[in-house]
């Protein structure tokens, strides 16, 4: 593809940006710029998606990002993941196990009565959708009192530290079949170092997914429930909190805890299928960082679409593991949607010159 330079456009680019920030900073009579900690708990689920999307969990780098990209959360995660490109890696963590999830909501609707129990937790699927006018003039006061309401109320003794998990209750059944332990020993695809080439492993089209645009998720999970395939799951379990980080001690070389990481983690238990001479249900999975229970879902439908495809060949685009795992990053499709904003004067001024051209011929070919 041929550009040619743009002579004198230096000021203008530096104009552009300026004009940019000017339209963040012109601000209404006493209104304070945003502190990445008021990013981070009043925006905080654009900023898990964020998050999610940049495939870096660092929270403040990300409040920072959404700022400097004026709530643009696509280009807030580019800005993320570009940063995360320029940080060396000094260490790999163990494999997070979250049954140790430090939950703060886990549902199932699979099961009435789940062991722990259900954890309704923060969601607005309780809500109605009607706009809380008291928000527009919300007081230092009533901001602080709704906080500390929650925190009088709250009766810490009453939760578990760790859930059990669901789906293992459908294995001790034999619904559902169980691990193999050869798994245990796979290498995770690491799709930071490697080329996406097909085929691919399960690993790699899950982590692909955890990094994947929200929307372009959901939009290919909706197609196979809307019938462009077959997947009609159920959520045995969706659960929310934060997961500890293992990393070797630097002497013993024991698994020690550095930390913790929000995550969102969902198992879908879809249409049974014969495995090992029996059948039994079939499963999907999908986790990400950060508080995302829609992308999760949409992973965990299209984990087990593509399984499927795998398995059987893929009759739907939710089963063609290319058609997802290509085009689901959102930032390789802004970064190609977005480049057609760059000058690409040499190949139009071709395609005007064979158009001419043609029309000419036709002219000539008319007139005798």
């Amino acid at each position: 593809m041929g550009y040619v330079a743009i002579k004198g456009g230096r000021d203008a680019i530096e104009g552009s940006k300026t004009a940019f920030d000017f339209l963040r900073t012109q601000q209404a009579e006493n209104e304070q710029p945003l502190q990445a900690g008021a990013i981070e708990n009043q925006l905080r689920l654009l900023h898990s998606r964020v998050i999610s999307e940049g495939g870096l969990y660092h929270p403040e780098l990300a409040s920072l990002a959404i700022k400097q990209a004026q709530g643009d959360s696509l280009e807030a995660a580019f800005i993320l993941r570009a940063h995360r490109s320029t940080v060396p890696r000094i260490a790999e963590t163990e494999a997070l196990d979250t049954s140790k999830m430090r939950v703060t909501r886990r549902i199932s609707s699979a099961f009435k009565d789940i062991p722990g129990g259900q954890m309704l937790g923060a969601a607005t699927d309780y809500h109605l959708r009607l706009f809380k006018m008291e928000l527009l003039n919300e007081s230092p006061e009533a901001f602080r009192a709704v906080s500390k309401q929650w925190m009088d109320e709250l009766d810490l003794d009453t939760i578990p530290d760790s859930f059990p998990k669901v789906v293992e209750v459908l294995r001790n059944e034999n619904l559902l079949a169980p691990i193999k332990q050869s798994r245990h020993d796979q290498v995770p695809f690491d799709i930071t170092r490697e080329p996406l080439v097909l085929p691919l492993p399960r690993s790699a089209a899950l982590a692909t997914m955890a990094r994947g645009e929200q929307g372009g998720l959901l939009s290919i999970a909706y197609s196979n429930m809307r019938g462009y395939g077959d997947i009609h799951p159920t959520v045995a379990e969706l659960r929310v909190g934060y997961v500890p980080v293992m990393l070797p001690h630097p002497i013993t070389g024991k698994p020690m805890e550095v930390g913790e990481v929000q995550v969102t983690e969902c198992e879908v238990v879809a249409m049974y299928e014969e495995q090992d001479g029996k059948p039994m249900f079939t499963l999907g999975y999908g986790a990400c960082f950060g508080h995302n229970e829609v992308k999760a879902i949409s992973m965990a439908i299209l984990d087990r679409a593509l399984q499927k495809g795998e398995q059987h060949g893929p009759s739907h685009p939710s089963e063609d593991a290319e058609f997802v795992l290509l085009h689901v990053d959102g930032i390789d499709s802004m970064g190609f949607c977005s480049h057609y904003k760059m000058p690409h004067y040499v190949t139009f001024q071709s395609d005007m010159d064979r158009l001419r051209t043609t029309q000419d011929k036709q002219a000539q070919e008319e007139a005798k």
